[in-house]
């Protein structure tokens, strides 16, 4: 993924336009530093923590990468803004210009969640996902790099029999600006017997089909070195383009075994046997789908992150479930996916490898003690909630640190989670000296 590393941009303060009668303001822009390690590089986060379990997961996120840093001598200069729902509330638009501006002159982009049915009924143009949909195309981000892995501490909780599920690993590429999304001409009509239509454009380039294309082909080279290219090629003339363009990439990429799959075959396949699927690369209303399906392979959506990145410029980090406006506030949000989007945060969009190691070791360690959320939760094991005490499994000197510093930062949800990562990257610190 060396191809697409980003530029790096001083970010600066900026204050948005208020819809009259608001409150709220933006945090500025902060520098947190821990004495564990004398800093010797510094990024600048822009974090969009968005709606309904967002700024949950987003907390928990934040602190985990502040003090992964601090083990490995990065300080992170971190800036929240408003997107979605929130920013509809507080500037009247879901992507306010001073947040696509902050987004943009950042290393990188942490986002939580957006949406909710406060705002389902808005027209399009001022509906949370709007908003996304134009941070997307801000930062000028084409490849969305989602990995489902059944890990073995979760594997009875795929809805999948065992032998089905245990040991997938596969990643789904989907490009993410083009096709029926965002394709012209779209929009509603009268035909000409007086009934109303609605219609959308499947479209692709050339230039479109091969970048995404290559970044597949990479992405399989430093995996199992095979790709499976979806597409519905049978019907579909935008298909027939996509076969032959990736047809003819795979030329730069012998090394890499192309194959070719219907999206209706593949969604089936992928149930049946998703073990036969190293990476997968397909547009984008079929990777919408079939990512999601594949993440329920894993038993919860709640356990995957995601990266899309560009060709330069910030990537944008983010947990692929929505914003659960149900249980906001309820400390029952899973807050893995969005630390392991933190996790792909440092690997994909600043190269820092080793740290997004630690974090990913350290989620591991937290499921091998046994901590759970209730969407992952089998009996046996330990629901994460507040009054809950893991005494037996901390160092005796870290106690009183890791539960003070989380009273004093009000970390309510999923605080036994944030404080095992914690715990365990100290561990891991410690196994390394």
């Amino acid at each position: 993924m060396s191809s697409l590393r980003l530029n790096f941009k001083p970010l600066g303060a900026a204050p948005f336009r208020r819809v009259p009668g608001s409150r709220l303001s933006p945090t500025k822009p902060g520098s947190i530093r821990c004495a564990a390690a004398a800093p010797t590089k510094s990024y600048s986060i822009t974090l969009l923590p968005g709606d309904g379990i967002g700024p949950e997961v987003i907390s928990v996120a934040r602190n985990v990468l502040v003090l992964t840093g601090a083990t490995e001598g990065i300080e992170f200069k971190f800036q929240e803004m408003p997107v979605g729902g929130a920013a509809l509330d507080l500037t009247g638009v879901p992507l306010p210009e001073e947040t696509l501006a902050a987004a943009q002159q950042s290393d990188a982009v942490l986002l939580g969640a957006i949406g909710g049915y406060k705002w389902d009924k808005n027209e399009k143009h001022l509906k949370p996902e709007t908003g996304l949909l134009q941070l997307r195309e801000g930062l000028k981000v084409f490849a969305n790099l989602r990995p489902a892995t059944v890990l073995p501490q979760l594997v009875d909780a795929s809805t999948l029999k065992r032998e089905v599920a245990e040991g997938v690993d596969l990643m789904v590429v989907r490009e993410l600006t083009g096709g029926i999304y965002f394709g012209k001409p779209r929009g509603f009509k009268t035909d000409w017997n007086g009934e109303e239509i609605g219609f959308n454009t499947e479209v692709y380039a050339t230039s479109e089909i091969d970048r995404i294309a290559r970044v597949a082909f990479e992405t399989a080279r430093k995996r199992r070195g095979k790709l499976c290219s979806v597409d519905k090629a049978n019907v579909l003339e935008a298909s027939m383009l996509w076969r032959k363009r990736v047809m003819a990439i795979s030329l730069e990429y012998p090394d890499v075994e192309l194959t070719h799959m219907y999206v209706d075959n593949a969604a089936m396949q992928l149930v049946r046997n998703p073990n036969q699927f190293d990476t997968i690369v397909t547009n984008n209303i079929f990777g919408d789908i079939l990512s999601d399906e594949a993440s329920m392979i894993t038993g919860s959506i709640g356990m995957l992150p995601s990266a899309s990145l560009g060709e330069n410029g910030p990537g944008l980090f983010e947990p692929i479930h929505g914003s659960a406006p149900d249980i906001a506030g309820q400390d029952k949000a899973n807050p893995l996916a969005t630390v392991l989007s933190a996790a792909m945060l440092l690997k994909y969009g600043l190269g820092e490898a080793a740290a997004a190691e630690r974090i990913e070791t350290a989620v591991l360690d937290t499921l091998d003690r046994g901590f759970r959320t209730g969407d992952i939760y089998s009996t046996g094991y330990v629901l994460p909630f507040i009054h809950s005490s893991p005494s037996s499994l901390l160092p005796r000197w870290l106690k009183p640190y890791i539960f003070i510093y989380c009273n004093i930062q009000n970390l309510r949800p999923l605080i036994l989670v944030l404080l095992q990562i914690f715990t365990s990257i100290f561990l891991i610190t410690n196994d390394q000296q």
